[in-house]
């Protein structure tokens, strides 16, 4: 195995060909184990796209666990990922919309719950009445902190050094690349 396809991680997964050695978890980059045969073999963006969504479910529980840590119990992952979305910024439910690519209908019972629980103001636009603008309350704004530096606590457990950034930014860019090619497939055809 070549240097640079060691993952330093603590996470062993028998589906992606990841192992222990005794000492990090290694993975051969670009290739899976056949559940029923055990034999190695390329891996498919289907199983990428599987992959994604237990990380993602994985990660929805990290911030379950953190809004515990912090005894907030009014809003759960989901809503806390809004409020990383807005950030800093004033904008409308439209630009929320695009931010985080969520469904609209989702996004209006989140910001209600929100709104409810005092993380957010929403006020009405003054050229558009029918319009919100949306930004976060103190509230809110301290909630993001706390949730921010937990994500930086995370980020340091994970990332050991420059290869590790390295191959963040890399799977960073080829996500990027699939959610584009796969937003362009489902709009025009492949």
């Amino acid at each position: 195995m070549k240097e640079n396809s060691v993952l330093n991680l603590s996470v062993i997964d028998n589906d992606l060909g990841i192992r222990n050695n005794g000492q990090a978890a290694q993975s051969d980059i670009g290739q899976s184990r056949d559940a029923e045969f055990g034999d190695l073999r390329q891996v498919t963006y289907f199983e990428l796209a599987r992959l994604m969504e237990r990380a993602s479910r994985r990660f929805a529980g990290l911030i379950r666990a953190e809004l515990t840590k912090l005894r907030v119990d009014d809003i759960g992952p989901a809503q806390a990922m809004i409020l990383l979305a807005i950030g800093d910024s004033e904008l409308s439910v439209a630009e929320l919309l695009d931010r985080g690519h969520y469904v609209g209908s989702n996004v209006s019972y989140y910001l209600k719950q929100l709104a409810d629980g005092d993380y957010i103001d929403r006020v009405a636009s003054q050229r558009d009445k029918r319009s919100a603008r949306i930004k976060l309350t103190e509230k809110g704004r301290l909630l993001r902190a706390n949730l921010r530096d937990a994500a930086m606590t995370y980020e340091r457990a994970v990332n050991r050094g420059d290869q590790d950034q390295r191959m963040l930014e890399t799977a960073f860019q080829t996500l990027h690349q699939l959610e584009l090619a796969w937003g362009t497939s489902s709009r025009f055809g492949v």
